[in-house]
């Protein structure tokens, strides 16, 4: 099965690193967060990628050019600008008239991606999201009618609000539903009306890196031999 991965945004809020690397080159433990990514996907036993670039593509196109991996890394140049939904329509090309995975190019998770695939099927629909309880930025204040404060809760899992951690499986009927350049704004919700998408939800490991603070934050975990999205704890690779 391929592996769309969409890695051609300009990543403004991962400013200082993205004046001079494309966010998906940000490190992890010396390696890409591109790299980490796929390595969730390979130790899972799916290997065959199609990248999305873009902004500064030389630089994935340099790290790619003459290294190998054991896998299939196909590289697809979708435009500077393009929104995601552009990034994905513009593999079309490439993936074979079947099922297909795709994600962003700066999402870690222990998401186990047979289940995911298994649900999808049982779903029936053209598209299966992702989703994961959302983590508050803040901690939270509990307190009674009366304002008295009870409890400091520090950056709380927040249970009832699930948002889209990617790790999505698409059906190639999904193209002739496909409207708008937008995957998040455009293109899935276009397809609530006909009911057309499921989503698949994971309450394991979730980070997105999407600015500097999160990518010191994940080095951090690293550095401390916890790589949680492989779904254990192990020493740096």
């Amino acid at each position: 099965m391929k592996v769309v991965i969409l890695a051609g945004g300009s990543g403004t809020r991962a400013y200082p690193y993205t004046e001079y690397l494309p966010k998906p080159m940000m490190p992890v433990g010396g390696k890409p967060i591109l790299l980490r990514v796929m390595e969730i996907y390979a130790r899972q036993g799916i290997t065959d990628f199609v990248l999305s670039v873009g902004y500064r593509k030389e630089v994935i196109l340099d790290y790619f050019e003459g290294r190998s991996f054991g896998w299939k890394v196909e590289i697809v140049d979708t435009g500077a600008a393009t929104d995601t939904g552009g990034r994905v329509a513009g593999c079309r090309h490439l993936l074979g008239g079947g099922t297909f995975m795709a994600t962003y190019a700066d999402g870690l998770s222990d998401v186990p991606l047979a289940d995911l695939l298994a649900f999808h099927r049982r779903a029936g629909k053209l598209a299966t999201i992702t989703s994961v309880p959302l983590r508050s930025q803040y901690g939270t204040i509990e307190a009674d009618a009366g304002g008295t404060i009870h409890d400091f809760r520090e950056k709380p899992v927040l249970r009832e609000h699930w948002i889209n951690a990617g790790f999505f499986v698409i059906e190639p009927a999904i193209f002739d539903h496909w409207r708008g350049e937008n995957l998040e704004r455009d293109v899935f919700p276009g397809l609530l009306a006909g009911r057309h998408l499921a989503t698949y939800r994971h309450d394991g490991f979730f980070k997105s890196m999407d600015t500097y603070k999160d990518q010191q934050e994940i080095e951090a975990m690293f550095a401390e031999g916890s790589m949680p999205w492989l779904g254990r704890t192990a020493a740096a690779a």
